[in-house]
């Protein structure tokens, strides 16, 4: 059996909920098509949630990684092509507020997914959940982290499926801070389809 290694993030900012913590939580140990799903937790933190993916991936020596963030105001599931060598935006959860530098002094300007993100887009399109594909990660965790793990594989020689995929609010978020929002059910079952997809792709 494959591993499919699956991150989520804490709550951060102003959202005291992230509904990629219960997504990750809740695949933990789940078998969706060829993989075992392996659900860990990232911190928003500049100078940790990079460190923290690598790590977790040279312990678990996953087979395929995909890492989830909330895009708030976002109204479809938007898998993301790239990831940028940038580190900007609001401070993080330890009060760092990054100004434009790099990610990696010595690294690619951009990465792009090693993800099937059409056939993503068009098996939840199918299965009647809005989704597309989204052109920026912008510069937060989400982008450093997707960053890092793509930089990693580059610099390792591994060929293993590897991106992001930015999910809207769940309600419970919307309830404390309005936005457009999914059902909590909805989001994890827009998840497993995009895993599902990704495994096919395999046979």
């Amino acid at each position: 059996m494959k591993k499919l290694l699956l991150t989520g993030f804490e709550p951060f900012l102003d959202f005291p909920i992230n509904p990629t913590t219960e997504i990750a939580n809740y695949l933990n140990g789940e078998l969706i098509g060829s993989y075992k799903i392996i659900g860990e937790i990232l911190s928003v933190d500049f100078h940790q949630s990079g460190s923290q993916i690598l790590e977790l991936i040279e312990k678990h020596q996953p087979d395929a990684i995909v890492s989830l963030g909330l895009a708030a105001g976002r109204n479809c599931i938007t898998p993301e092509r790239i990831a940028i060598n940038c580190n900007d935006g609001p401070v993080d959860n330890k009060g760092h507020k990054p100004n434009g530098e790099k990610i990696f002094e010595i690294g690619q300007d951009a990465y792009f997914s090693k993800l099937p993100i059409y056939e993503m887009v068009d098996k939840l399109k199918k299965e009647g959940l809005p989704a597309k594909i989204s052109n920026t990660a912008g510069t937060y965790l989400c982008n450093n982290v997707m960053y890092h793990v793509l930089h990693y594989l580059a610099q390792h020689n591994l060929d293993l499926p590897a991106g992001f995929i930015h999910i809207p609010a769940s309600h419970a978020l919307a309830i404390e801070k309005p936005m457009p929002s999914w059902s909590q059910s909805d989001l994890l079952r827009g998840i497993k389809l995009a895993l599902t997809s990704l495994s096919e792709m395999e046979r």
